[in-house]
Order: C-alpha cells, then structure tokens, then sequence
C-alpha cells in the first residue's frame, strides 16, 4: 500500500535517514524543515501521514500538531510525533494535543512501519466516509452541524484473564467516563460481543490458554465486530506480537507497566474517531434516503454519482478508475418474461455487484441495465483483475426468470484509468463509455481497457 508520508524536522540528516527507508518502501515523502512548512504543505499536498518531529525552534511540535488538529483541512490526517525525549509526560502532551501516536529516538522501524501502515488503513477509509458526507452537504442533504464528541457512556469491552490488569485498566476507563464491561477468554468476549455494541475493546495479549491474537483475527472478520477499535495490551518484549497484531488490524496499543493517563488519552482518542465515522455514515445513510439511491436497486443514483466523482477527482490525486457495467441483451428479458423479471435480474445483479466491490469503492446504477464502479488507489492491473471478477461473478450468477427456466447472463464492461492532474469526470466516464462500446462490438462478455492519462 502506497501512501504520501510527510516528514516534519529541522535537523536535514535526520530528514534524509527516514525518507530513505520510507522509499524504500514504496511511500512518497516530502520533506518540511518548520511547523510553518508543515501546515503549509499539509494544505497543499494532503498527505495520509505526518511524522512530526517534537523538538524545533520558532514552533515546536506539540504547537504545530494543535494548529493541524484545529484545522478542518487538516484535522483527518494522522500525526505520529517524534523525538528523543523519553519522558513519559512528553508522550502524554503529544496525545493530549491531538496526536494519533508518539514514538521515540532511535526509531524502530519494524515498529514504525506498523504504525504507518495501521494508520493508513484507516485514513484511506475515513477519507471515503469523508468526501462521500461532503457531497451529501453539497447537495444540502447533511444531518445537520457537528459538534465535539465526549466519550462520556461509551462502551469498552476488556478482554484480560488477569484480575490485577483488568481491574486497573477498568479503573482507568472509568475515571475518562467509559463503561468497562470483562471478558477473561475468547469465547466469553465474543458471546458478550454478540449481546452489547462496544466502542472499544482492549485486548490483553497475555491471556493463558487461548491465542489472543485469533480472538483479534475474529474480532477483524466478525461484521459486528470489524469497525469497533481494538486496542492491545503487551509485555514490553512482546514486541513481535504486537507487530502481527497490528497487521492484522488492531488500531494501537499499549505496553505494560500501563501508564494509565495514556491509557485513557489513547482510548479517548480512539473513541472519538469510531464516532467521527459513525456520525459519517449516518451523514451518508441520511443523504441516500432522501435523494441519492436508486429505489429499485439501493444503489447510488447518476446523480450522487457525478457529484461525487467530482469531489473524489478535487481531493484524491491518486489514480482513479472507472468501471461502466452493461447487462448483455437485456431487453431480451424484458420482451420475453416482462418488466417484473428485468427488475429482478436488475436487483440480483446489483447485489452481486455489491457484494464484490470494495467497502471504499462507489458503485451505483448508472441507468437502464448500466452500473459504474469508480475505485481510486488502483493500478491498472489491479482493475483490470477486479473488471474481471465482476465479469465472471455475473456469469456464473444463476438468475430463474421462471420456477424452472433459467436464463444464463453475461456483462460487458469499459474500464477508464487516469493518472492526470485535471482529469474531468466526463472524461473519465466518457473513455469508460468508449471502452464498452468496443467490448460490445467485440462480442460482450468481456472487458476492454481505455487509458486517458495524456
């Protein structure tokens, strides 16, 4: 996964050595001697991370993270700030400030590339959310103003057969106002899990008997559980398992002895994001009951579409595709079996379609037996590979017109990418249309690929 990385320290060796490793991993960097440059190119360039360095003249770093968190342009993009000092109060003042994570020189960088990518992860979703509810306050659709979320009532779940910890983290979150409710094994949280909507669980990871970090694996593939933030608890050298916990998708941690200040400005943070993504797609959800669904398939309408096409091409300069799906004779059904079956294989496709596009991906009925897939971040091999299980997903679909008659489908499809700085949604769209009208003309069932990048 690639991402833009800024890096924020006026001391240019130091600059140089991270950048390094950072493009070694495939990540663009750009480098700000200041906090004045940092806020400067944070607007400009909007990067998915921060690394902010502490120590700086003029403006240091807990200065500049305040002025980023206070910001609207900038207040979504992560902050991991960095320094030499190891005072425990430094880190605490970072957190307090508004930063999603401290580290501390020398740098881990197994430790920091976690991080990077945990991050990321979750930068990339809440930025769909994002640019999606402001579309929706384009059109005059939005909930109404936002206002500063308290954690006052929330609930946590702490997963910790240990009565010592579990106890002193549950003190912990009660002084923030969190609800603590234990578990002391993976069977009980995830029975307690299915009876209670949690705000964050904390999961120990020195649970006896079971492997903490299944339950973590579960946790990220359970539906009811997979948006909830996971936080971990470790022995200090647990350190690899706190890595692969983090690759699996828990979104911070913690190590023992547990400062419990941190504690309850790390959950109080982590909170607060779940109900920053909640009030979003609340946002959306009431957006698309008013106007922007498509009534027969509850997918995004032509309308939210090229509004929010439009938002994406202005905020994302990642590539962007586009995908425009047409149902092979479609108005054979019609003729043969009615309106009532055309509208049933509309439904069916679109739930097919749904089911195998990305959670961060659009896709909405573009009219008539067309639908369009718009993904951003994909090369052009990946789309091309994601067209085609589409493709194969419809064919292999089984769709019974009559008790027993089935009626065997196929889609074409025009796949439209572009890298270009400027690139209009009717072009996009327009070489999407092109595209198909070559699959078509090629025999359907097939996908055909335009390139619109000069």
């Amino acid at each position: 996964m690639t991402a833009r990385i800024l890096i924020v320290d006026d001391v240019p060796v130091n600059t140089k050595l991270l950048q390094a490793k950072l493009v070694a991993e495939y990540y663009q960097v750009e480098i700000a001697h200041s906090g004045a440059d940092a806020i400067r190119l944070a607007h400009s360039w909007q990067p998915d991370l921060i690394l902010l360095d502490v120590v700086m003249p003029e403006m240091d770093g807990y200065q500049t993270c305040r002025r980023l968190k206070s910001d609207n342009q900038t207040v979504h993009i992560p902050v991991v700030m960095v320094t030499a000092l190891a005072d425990p109060t430094e880190r605490l003042q970072g957190l307090e400030v508004g930063a999603d994570d401290f580290l501390t020189k020398p740098l881990d960088y197994d430790t920091l590339l976690a991080r990077v990518r945990g991050l990321v992860r979750l930068k990339r979703l809440l930025d769909e959310w994002r640019v999606r509810s402001e579309t929706a306050h384009a059109l005059g659709l939005s909930n109404g103003p936002w206002t500063e979320f308290s954690v006052a009532g929330a609930r946590a779940l702490v997963v910790d057969d240990l009565d010592i910890g579990a106890l002193g983290i549950q003190d912990a979150l009660s002084r923030e106002g969190i609800v603590p409710t234990r578990a002391r094994s993976e069977a009980e949280a995830l029975e307690i899990c299915g009876q209670i909507n949690f705000d964050l669980i904390v999961l120990s990871l020195s649970i006896a008997g079971n492997d903490p970090l299944r339950l973590a694996s579960r946790l990220r593939a359970e539906r009811a559980t997979q948006e909830i933030p996971l936080l971990l608890v470790a022995e200090f050298e647990q350190r690899d398992r706190l890595l692969r916990g983090f690759d699996l998708g828990a979104n911070d941690w913690v190590t023992r002895p547990v400062d419990d200040n941190e504690l309850r400005v790390r959950a109080r943070n982590q909170i607060r994001r779940k109900f920053y993504q909640d009030r979003l797609r609340a946002d959306l959800s009431h957006a698309l009951e008013l106007a922007l669904t498509d009534p027969l398939t509850g997918l995004y309408n032509q309308r939210y579409l090229t509004r929010h096409l439009a938002s994406l091409i202005a905020a994302e300069p990642a590539a962007l595709v586009a995908l425009m799906i047409d149902i092979d004779h479609f108005k054979s059904v019609n003729d043969r079996w009615g309106h009532a079956a055309g509208d049933t294989l509309l439904k069916q496709v679109a739930d097919t379609l749904r089911s195998r596009t990305r959670v961060f991906d659009s896709l909405a009925r573009y009219g008539g037996e067309e639908f369009v897939v718009i993904m951003s971040g994909t090369s052009a091999d990946e789309a091309t590979r994601a067209a085609e299980r589409l493709r194969l997903a419809i064919q292999n679909m089984e769709f019974y017109p009559e008790a027993h008659s089935q009626h065997r489908l196929t889609i074409s499809i025009g796949l439209s990418r572009s890298t270009r700085v400027g690139v209009t949604s009717e072009e996009l769209l327009g070489a999407a249309d092109r595209a198909l009208y070559r699959a078509k003309h090629q025999g359907r069932n097939r996908v055909e690929v335009e390139l619109v990048d000069n």
